[in-house]
């Protein structure tokens, strides 16, 4: 029975190296990993070893009879990835070359090699996976987080019914337990401890810090009270500290959401959504308690390119479409096929054609719910409208008939307006930052002082920080390891400076820190708080009662 891969893949590739048939594509080391929306196995080729199960961080593989209903389409999915972009068998295979083995002879000091990770998201657990793994180097790991929980946006980014993929936490759990690891919560880099303290203390510092600043439209009306970034909003459903006492006005029917990839999405299920469906996650108490008030009952969905070029992923878009008591809208006219690049990879097309698919089954759905997401593509905003607070849009709309473009002007009435356009990094005292992109300026990891610039000693990055808001969580992975490959070389061949301040003492330096045990103690509290109202847990939101928490277990 073939193994079949479905929706919540988080493409973190652990489930290629253990697969003795390489029936699992598309892999690191093949181009169209970068932009794969998911890794898909060979049906043809699986020889059901069940070693892809084991070692899936987020429960993301089945065998075929075992497939649940709402898992039932991904056989045919991973079936006709094959179809359209080749067997398995007929792909070069060829093993990924080595990790280096690492000669210590030329190294700076015959110590273990201390790194300080900042940021304790994806990003940073990946990076300590990639230093522990290597066996030639001694590492002791230091991971630096300014919130109370672990997680970054595993914890604060991930919507709420999207659960399975927040197992990936888990495999993070495991390797910050790990005795070559040491945790310090509630510290800012830059505040509590500076950079150049850090590289005092470590041989190198690698910054993991994300990017959780929503990018602008530049049209106006944006600074209107409610017109805010998506990127907000989902930290405020999701609890995190710096957003809970947010307010949002869901008092009229419709909200307008600009950009159209999975973020989108996830804040368009969460406004549609039932609040008794969304009861049982993790959601944040104060924003459940908004929704359940809520007038929103349509979510308009704006996409400046046209389907063809969507930004959000088949499964994500697909999670859309099956939502009980909501309507996905698709004008049909917006599905007129266009010249196609011909240059488009087979990779590329499966993954178009199968959203274009999805988008007509929209299309030719008759619409029978009050609640509704309509999706609108070739429109871009033009202005944000209203006096005191947001009232309504206007649109820009590009046609397309008989050969020629034309342009017209859309006004929507709406309440809320949403800009899910993309996220930025902010700047870190003393470490160099590339305002215009919004990512630290870097080659292969190693920071620079300027783009294009030279090398700044000790200093590193991986992650959204390291190459902007592009992949998953799984594609961290790939990232961590390319830069933890520079930090290694940088190590041995001497060019990293000796600490010259010791790190046993750092507890005393950051009073107000606490460690795994303060972490584990509020994970805990969540969990029981959840189990005594049937949900997964229940997040605890407000900065003081995390740290009473935390600092109550530090100190038994």
């Amino acid at each position: 029975m073939p193994h079949v891969i479905t929706q919540n893949c988080c493409n973190d590739a652990s489930c290629v190296p253990v697969c003795p048939v390489d029936c699992i594509h598309p892999t690191p080391d093949e181009p169209e990993y970068f932009t794969a929306e998911m890794l898909y196995i060979d049906p043809d080729v699986c020889i059901d070893c069940g070693a892809c199960i084991d070692v899936c961080p987020v429960g993301a593989i089945t065998p075929d009879s075992d497939l649940t209903p709402e898992m039932a389409p991904y056989e045919q999915i991973n079936a006709d990835y094959y179809a359209a972009t080749g067997s398995a068998v007929d792909r070069d295979t060829a093993d990924e070359p080595a990790p280096p083995r690492w000669d210590m002879s030329a190294a700076s000091d015959v110590g273990p090699l201390k790194v300080a990770i900042v940021g304790t998201g994806a990003a940073g657990h990946y990076a300590a996976e990639a230093l522990l793994e290597q066996t030639d180097v001694p590492v002791r790991v230091d991971m630096f987080e300014r919130l109370c929980t672990p997680g970054g946006l595993v914890r604060s980014g991930v919507a709420p019914d999207h659960p399975t993929t927040k197992q990936v936490q888990e495999s993070f759990d495991r390797i910050t337990a790990r005795k070559e690891v040491r945790a310090f919560f509630n510290v800012e880099v830059g505040s509590d401890i500076s950079h150049s303290e850090l590289l005092h203390r470590y041989h190198a510092v690698v910054y993991a810090v994300g990017a959780i600043e929503g990018k602008r439209v530049g049209v106006p009306g944006e600074e209107l009270p409610n017109s805010v970034s998506a990127s907000e909003f989902v930290a405020w459903f999701n609890g995190h500290p710096d957003f809970a006492t947010r307010f949002f006005d869901l008092s009229h029917e419709r909200a307008v959401i600009l950009g159209n990839g999975n973020v989108a999405l996830d804040v368009a299920r969460i406004l549609a959504a039932d609040p008794g469906e969304l009861a049982g996650t993790d959601i944040a108490e104060h924003a459940l308690d908004a929704l359940r008030s809520s007038l929103i009952r349509e979510v308009v969905i704006v996409a400046r390119r046209g389907p063809q070029d969507a930004a959000f992923t088949s499964p994500e878009l697909r999670s859309l479409i099956e939502m009980e008591g909501v309507d996905v809208v698709v004008d049909t006219e917006q599905l007129a096929s266009r010249p196609l690049d011909d240059d488009d990879s087979p990779h590329r097309r499966f993954s178009r054609d199968l959203k274009l698919s999805l988008l007509r089954q929209a299309a030719d759905t008759v619409p029978e719910s009050d609640r509704q997401i309509v999706l609108k593509f070739f429109r871009a905003p033009e202005e944000i409208l209203g006096e005191d607070q947001v009232s309504g849009i206007r649109l820009r709309h590009r046609k397309v008939a008989d050969g020629t473009t034309g342009e017209e002007t859309d006004t929507l009435d709406c309440g809320l307006v949403l800009r899910a356009v993309g996220y930025r990094g902010t700047q870190i005292p003393e470490v160099p930052f590339d305002e215009e992109r919004g990512t630290m300026p870097n080659e292969g990891g190693r920071v620079l002082d300027s783009a294009g610039g030279a090398v700044t000693p000790g200093t590193y990055t991986t992650g959204w920080i390291k190459r902007g808001p592009t992949g998953g969580i799984g594609m961290n992975r790939k990232c961590a390891q390319e830069t933890v490959q520079s930090l290694l070389a940088d190590f041995v061949n001497g060019r990293l400076s000796t600490p010259t301040h010791e790190i046993e003492d750092l507890a005393q330096q950051l009073p107000d820190s606490f460690d795994l045990a303060g972490a584990q103690a509020i994970d805990m509290h969540e969990v029981d708080e959840g189990n005594r109202v049937d949900r997964p847990r229940v997040k605890v939101v407000r900065r003081d009662e995390l740290l009473t928490i935390a600092l109550s277990a530090s100190e038994e």
